[in-house]
């Protein structure tokens, strides 16, 4: 009780505001047993739009919650943020679950669905506008989600992940499971990818999510591949071209990569020196999700700023991106929170 309470004061003044992050403890099936909070900002948009935001291995919903600065625009535009939390396989999703694959079968995805189905309900949400986005697991799953439940999302924004399916029959999907085949750039045709989304949800021929992907070059936990083939499946699923390259964008040592000639339903973002990092720019997803007025393709017009460039600020990381491990040469200090050893190949910082 006194954690619960400590972390409702501390979001409280985190955003300067009354609103605080809250559990919700009864929001409908939940299979696998994860936990809900929820971002409500004082002022709710008419029929707001909601934001699903995933955390990464090792972190929960409370921890995500302050890892960008997705509540302050909630404050500022009324849009309603639901941070799932898994307290299973080190704090990891399930995205090598078949029951998390398929469309209405459960596993950590059937809880997710639960929860933005009592967000839609409670207060009155556009079900129209439902975005997922997460960082490395929440990547992961992320990709998860718009893969087996194309009817609830419009769009989604994977960070640091791995394309719907990579993990499919592997024991588990943590940093430490025996098979790393997927996070070391398992690759296959675009077509072999697009079958893997399609045969999640047999017979589904509605509209499917726009995509945006973000990958660091130097991310050596995910591989940077990993960001190419879930670009390829993507492209595959929605029927687009890569088309080019667009430097400089959303800031420098980024390339933004453009599909269907405009990249509206999918584009790419890799950045050069930028390890395993959430890298979120909070304008740039936003106005992907359609959120935020302004041009989401072809130069984008953002300002850079969020978390972007794991790895630089003077040598310090962003938080819950990578500072050590073996074979990890990169920055080793935290510009927020603390270096956490999660395992012999992977430490991260954390709060």
């Amino acid at each position: 009780m006194f954690l619960r309470t400590f972390l409702g004061l501390a979001a409280t003044a985190a955003t300067g505001l009354a609103a605080s992050l809250q559990q919700v403890n009864s929001f409908g099936a939940n299979p696998t047993n994860i936990q809900m909070y929820i971002y409500v900002p004082d002022k709710v948009a008419a029929n707001p739009a909601i934001i699903v935001a995933l955390h990464p291995c090792g972190g929960s919903g409370q921890q995500w919650f302050s890892g960008t600065r997705l509540p302050s625009y909630a404050d500022s535009n009324g849009f309603i943020l639901v941070y799932p939390s898994t307290p299973h396989m080190s704090n990891c999703w399930d995205v090598q679950n078949p029951d998390s694959l398929t469309h209405g079968k459960g596993g950590d995805a059937g809880g997710i669905i639960s929860m933005v189905n009592y967000t839609l309900e409670k207060y009155s949400g556009d079900r129209d506008r439902v975005y997922v986005m997460g960082f490395s697991s929440g990547g992961m799953m992320t990709n998860v989600m718009a893969g087996s439940y194309p009817d609830v999302f419009e769009a989604g924004a994977a960070y640091s992940g791995v394309a719907f399916g990579c993990f499919q029959g592997a024991p588990s999907a943590t940093p430490m499971s025996p098979n790393q085949t997927c996070a070391q750039g398992m690759q296959k045709t675009p077509q072999e990818w697009g079958n893997l989304v399609r045969n999640a949800y047999p017979g589904y021929t509605g509209r499917r999510p726009r995509m945006q992907i973000t990958h660091g070059l130097a991310d050596n936990l995910v591989l940077p591949r990993c960001g190419e083939e879930a670009l390829k499946q993507w492209s595959n699923v929605l029927g687009v071209e890569y088309t080019r390259d667009v430097a400089g964008v959303p800031s420098s040592g980024w390339t933004q990569k453009l599909y269907g000639g405009d990249g509206v339903k999918v584009q790419g973002f890799v950045g050069q020196g930028v390890g395993h990092a959430p890298s979120v720019n909070e304008e740039q997803l936003l106005k992907w999700f359609g959120i935020l007025g302004g041009s989401n393709n072809g130069g984008g017009g953002n300002n850079g700023g969020g978390n972007n460039g794991g790895g630089t600020g003077g040598g310090t990381v962003a938080l819950w991106g990578q500072c050590g491990g073996n074979g990890y040469n990169g920055p080793t200090g935290c510009a927020q929170g603390t270096c956490k050893v999660l395992n012999e190949w992977y430490s991260q910082c954390t709060p």
